[in-house]
């Protein structure tokens, strides 16, 4: 039998614009690893932590990678131990689903050490639970794009459905990391508690067209819907520079761009891989001038998702 498994899981944009809450998709090579191992200890345990600067938890109760493991065993009454190893490959307070690749590459491990007693759609409540104790809200769109891969929709919580949708041939995504750090809670903070019913119709109208876009490959279409009426204008002002760089790739040829998960990263979405480089050039430009360093990502759109490495 198997005593250990290692499983990596990508970073994940979340919302994708207009999609507040419901959408969001997965990146390639950018993510965490978890190992885990089985142990004649019952019981969970964190032993090594990666790549965080000492800022995660040992605590069981506390860390994504155990809350979303011990949510899966407690599915299956198993009684004996495991032992979690995570290396942290994102930053935290990013806004590319840093919690949600930890607790997806911990399931899809953990999973694979006992079997695989669960399809990787059926890991996404688990991981939801960790997603509770990360930042205070029980969401899918960071874990489901992580865990499955390409653009997902969650079109409802009670019970829990999730539409995978598909990914244009050609689609690029440009992450930019601006070096600071946004906390999910303190971004969801700033958001308005109601909307009018012009700015709903607004935005149910972009995430209609959206969705269309992706299912006919219509590029121009995505470009036309990736607005955000409802997040976006609070959350734009935690970030120096925001609306400068959307100016600035107008130009360039890229179908758009919006804040990933909660902030501060932003992404940009491109007709190709050249454009999305010319657009990250333009984007570094744009963070440097204002003195603000910035890290930039150039990605396909992940359609694996979180998988087993050795």
């Amino acid at each position: 039998m198997v005593k250990s498994v290692t499983a990596f899981a990508p970073a994940t944009v979340a919302n994708v614009s207009c999609g507040f809450d419901i959408l969001g998709f997965a990146i390639d090579e950018l993510g965490d690893k978890v190992t885990v191992s089985l142990t004649d200890t019952p019981g969970l345990k964190m032993v090594r932590i990666e790549g965080d600067g000492g800022r995660l938890p040992y605590e069981v109760d506390k860390n994504t990678c155990s809350v979303a493991i011990q949510a899966m065993l407690d599915k299956l009454f198993f009684d004996k131990g495991m032992e979690i190893s995570l290396y942290k490959g994102l930053p935290l307070g990013s806004g590319m689903g840093s919690s949600a690749a930890s607790a997806a590459a911990a399931l899809v491990a953990a999973n694979a050490l006992l079997g695989n007693p669960f399809e990787k759609k059926d890991l996404i409540p688990f991981a939801i639970e960790s997603e509770r104790i990360a930042c205070g809200a029980a969401h899918a769109d960071n874990v489901a794009p992580s865990l499955l891969g390409g653009f997902v929709l969650i079109r409802d919580y009670t019970p829990l459905d999730v539409v995978k949708l598909p990914v244009p041939k050609g689609l690029f995504c440009t992450l930019l990391h601006p070096h600071l750090e946004l906390n999910t809670a303190d971004s969801r903070s700033v958001l308005r508690k109601q909307i009018s019913l012009k700015d709903a119709t607004i935005q149910s109208g972009n995430i209609a067209g959206l969705i269309a876009g992706l299912f006919q490959g219509d590029l121009a279409l995505i470009s036309r819907s990736l607005k955000d009426v409802i997040a976006e204008p609070s959350r734009a002002l935690l970030i120096p520079g925001f609306y400068e760089l959307r100016e600035a790739i107008k130009a360039a040829g890229a179908l758009g761009s919006g804040i990933s998960g909660s902030g501060p990263t932003v992404f940009i979405l491109s007709p190709g891989k050249e454009i999305a480089q010319k657009v990250g050039q333009i984007s570094k430009q744009v963070f440097e001038k204002i003195g603000l360093g910035v890290d930039v990502y150039i990605s396909e759109v992940n359609d694996k998702g979180a998988y087993v490495v050795e």
